[in-house]
C-alpha cells in the first residue's frame, strides 16, 4: 500500500509522514472493523478517500492506475467527481 502511494505522490508537496499515516490509520481502522480477510477493493477505494484529503493530483495519478482507466472520457469523469466533491 505505502509503495503505491509513494508512487502516486511522486515529485507532490506530500511528506513520507502523512503516507505512512494513511496507512497506519487504514490498517488500524481494518483491525477495528475485526475483519480477517479484506478485499483489496475496499482498501484501494479506502486509499484514494485519504488521498484525495492530501493531494489531487496524487488522487488522480493513484486513480487512474487503480480503476484501469481506458480512455480519457473515464479520466474527464473521475476529474468531475473530485470537484464535485470540493464543493
Amino acid at each position: 500500500m505505502l509503495r503505491g502511494l509513494i508512487k502516486a505522490c511522486e515529485k507532490r508537496p506530500v511528506a513520507l509522514k502523512q503516507l505512512e499515516d494513511v496507512c497506519f490509520n487504514i490498517e488500524k481502522e481494518l483491525r477495528n472493523q475485526g475483519m480477517s480477510e479484506v478485499k483489496s477493493e475496499l482498501v484501494g477505494e479506502m486509499v484514494m478517500d485519504e488521498l484525495a484529503k492530501i493531494d489531487e493530483v496524487s488522487y488522480v495519478r493513484f486513480a487512474s492506475v487503480y480503476r484501469q482507466f481506458k480512455d480519457i472520457n473515464v479520466f474527464i469523469d473521475e476529474l468531475k467527481d473530485l470537484l464535485k466533491k470540493e464543493r
